[in-house]
């Protein structure tokens, strides 16, 4: 193909972009970073961002483009990818996105919907009816109101609950209707996946994984966050797995063993529902990430394609 493009989408913890970094000694590759979490600076342990040695090595995108105060979302994911995607098409190199942050590849693969901006007015009288009512009872009414978006949110996300409803107040419509488009031609896209359906072994992935980032700073990172003084565990950024049960746990360090558990369970949650959004595509290439051959079979698609 004479401008492929390459998507590797995963759950957490399934060594997605360490085997795409091994294919670049071999191929002219450049990753496009699909993780709401690692455009924020200032985030790296929490978030397994590539070293910046990997990144000297490897051209990676989309990576600390944003201050963790600001915010980040699909349609500005969108169109930073399309940009990104055309620079390294025009260095006649091969763009492959890597990533588990779902709603931006979907966004991306099916096109974004016309969404209404956001309205202050409308999310601030939102907000007002959470803290009257509760979190649970917003996910609970939008689940009632457009069920295939109640069943994606998590009851734990406030900001996409509170941004459901808002699309609904300003268009009169539910946002999953709003997004719904046919997905568009792409012949020169190749999409592969890998998934975990071993619950027993993604635990176990988990549980190293964060031991790993523990023993690597992270309770330290959310510190110099905290330091700042200007950020809090509200933010988009700092709703990112993990961070905010840190950023609680300085303030009773020794709940550092049961907010470690509450991370893994948290991730494991997060896990579940990477794999809920992995079945809405229909993927060329699906592995098992407990299959030893997958990375070799990944390798035979990139020899094929880029030669």
């Amino acid at each position: 193909m004479e401008k492929p493009v390459f998507l590797l989408m995963g759950p957490t913890a399934s060594g997605k972009t360490r085997h795409v970094i091994e294919l670049a000694s071999d191929f002219p590759i450049e990753v496009v970073s699909v993780d709401s979490a690692m455009v924020y600076r200032g985030l790296d342990i929490g978030t397994a961002k590539p070293t910046l040695d990997i990144r000297r090595q490897v051209p990676h995108h989309l990576i600390d483009i944003l201050d963790p105060a600001d915010s980040y979302s699909a349609g500005r994911f969108v169109t930073d990818a399309q940009r990104v995607i055309s620079e390294i098409h025009s260095r006649t190199r091969v763009p492959v996105l890597v990533g588990g942050t779902f709603l931006y590849f979907y966004s991306w693969w099916h096109g974004l919907s016309s969404l209404p901006a956001s309205d202050p007015a409308v999310r601030s009288s939102i907000e007002e009816t959470a803290r009257r009512v509760g979190w649970k009872v917003l996910h609970s009414e939008l689940s009632r109101l457009d069920p295939e978006t109640g069943r994606r949110i998590h009851p734990h996300d406030r900001q996409r609950i509170a941004r459901a409803h808002e699309v609904m107040a300003l268009t009169g419509k539910k946002l999953s209707d709003l997004l719904h488009r046919p997905i568009r031609p792409s012949p020169d896209c190749c999409a592969m996946a890998v998934a975990i359906t071993d619950r027993t072994a993604l635990q176990q992935r988990v549980r190293t994984r964060i031991d790993e980032m523990i023993e690597a700073g992270w309770l330290e990172e959310v510190s110099a966050l905290r330091a700042r003084g200007d950020l809090h565990p509200r933010l988009p950024a700092l709703r990112s797995v993990g961070y905010a049960d840190l950023w609680h746990c300085l303030e009773h360090p020794k709940r550092l063993e049961q907010t470690r558990e509450e991370i893994v369970q948290s991730t494991m949650g997060l896990a579940k529902r990477q794999m809920t959004w992995l079945r809405r595509f229909s993927v060329e290439h699906c592995w098992e990430v407990e299959n030893p051959s997958w990375p070799r079979q990944m390798r035979g698609i990139f020899e094929r394609w880029v030669g």
